[in-house]
């Protein structure tokens, strides 16, 4: 999508997106949780971080939104999810990943 230009640089692994790491990290975070040593420490920090990842790259794509908030990216702004398929992004995925995280959280307190 930067290549497209309709992301800025910033909303890339090369700028400030890292919440791929959740998703790379979730099989081993899996696999260790099943231990009773580790799970429910592990998992809530797990849970924790990968809601911030997922907190980080919401703000940044509200910031480079052709918006009136708009204070990132001015050059090449968040356009994508503008149009569809990636309208998705913001209207489903991003709220069942929230849920989800928070489900988690709630369900080892």
């Amino acid at each position: 999508l930067f290549l497209a230009g309709t992301i800025p640089e910033l909303m890339t692994f090369a700028g400030r997106n890292f919440d791929i790491l959740a998703g790379l990290t979730a099989p081993l975070v899996v696999s260790l949780g099943w231990r009773p040593a580790f799970r429910r420490n592990l998992l809530l920090v797990w849970n924790v971080l990968s809601l911030a990842l997922l907190l980080n790259i919401v703000i940044h794509a509200l910031l480079a939104a052709p918006f009136p908030l708009q204070q990132l990216a001015f050059d090449q702004p968040n356009i994508a999810v503008l149009y569809f398929p990636f309208s998705w992004l913001p209207t489903y995925v991003v709220p069942v990943v929230l849920f989800c995280h928070l489900a988690a959280l709630r369900k080892l307190y």
